[in-house]
């Protein structure tokens, strides 16, 4: 048994029942959301991208700070949040059970192991339930928070299990939590200024649906979702894995052309 199929023994799916649902609106909405305009002014884009899709899909964000998962889910539309799970590190959120109860009510979150398995086989048993639910799932592809805010390398399991259900990936570029509560801090701060400071600007900003098209390399899937964040504003780290593969397929095309040349341009013999 890998990582993540034990992963789903610590799932909590009490926590996705109405009662729990209207609890966690009540406090993205409410407590969390009163608390983030305190300390932060948002800007919300692209919503237009979720008109006309049916769930699931897997919103694929990029990660700098705790303050990342309710800003995108308080972000999205009512009808998607309050169908939304969010993939969480098991073995940070999970291993007391305090906490891994609190996370699983509050944001939603299902677990995941960082390592030790891989989600290249496919979804784990939990979340393959969730989708088949037609629950849409929030993936940190990077795996873990930033440091700096620049966004790391994305993994492509994301792309993997999108590829398997034939459901979209929906990228979402999250800017300016990183400052307002980076890696390391316990809670919100305002920028300098006057008084109390000024509040920090957020933005989050969803983009064109991606599907992963048959026999489609998972890199160049989850190069698309970089390319979107890239385009968002994101200092982005690029795959070498996805040039090296790129640089292939032109050698190898470039072959194929060259024999296909050397049959057309060679003599044909006739019969006699």
């Amino acid at each position: 048994m890998d990582g993540n199929e034990d992963s789903g023994s610590l799932d909590q799916p009490w926590a996705r029942t109405l009662p729990a649902r209207l609890f966690r609106e009540a406090v993205i909405c409410g407590v969390l959301g009163t608390c983030m305009d305190a300390y932060t002014r948002r800007q919300i884009n692209g919503h237009e991208h979720l008109r006309d899709l049916d769930q699931p899909v897997i919103f694929v964000a990029n990660h700098a700070s705790h303050m990342d998962t309710p800003a995108l889910l308080r972000a999205l539309p009512g009808r998607w949040r309050r169908r939304t799970a969010v993939a969480a590190a098991a073995d940070y959120f999970y291993v007391k059970r305090l906490l891994a109860h609190t996370v699983s009510l509050v944001f939603g979150t299902v677990p995941l192991h960082r390592r030790g398995g891989s989600l290249h086989a496919g979804p784990p048993p939990h979340l393959a339930r969730l989708l088949d639910e037609r629950w849409s799932v929030v993936v940190f592809a990077e795996g873990t928070r930033s440091r700096d805010g620049r966004v790391g390398r994305l993994r492509a399991g994301s792309a993997v299990i999108a590829a398997e259900y034939g459901v979209p990936i929906v990228p979402v570029h999250v800017a300016g939590t990183h400052e307002a509560m980076p890696t390391g801090r316990r809670w919100m701060t305002r920028a300098p200024g006057r008084f109390l400071g000024r509040r920090r600007p957020i933005e989050i900003s969803f983009g064109p649906p991606i599907v992963p098209q048959p026999g489609e390399d998972h890199r160049h899937v989850m190069e698309r979702v970089r390319l979107f964040l890239a385009s968002a504003g994101a200092d982005t780290t690029p795959d070498p894995r996805v040039e090296q593969l790129r640089r292939r397929m032109e050698l190898a095309a470039v072959a194929a052309g060259g024999a296909d040349s050397g049959d057309a341009g060679a003599p044909t013999r006739q019969a006699v």
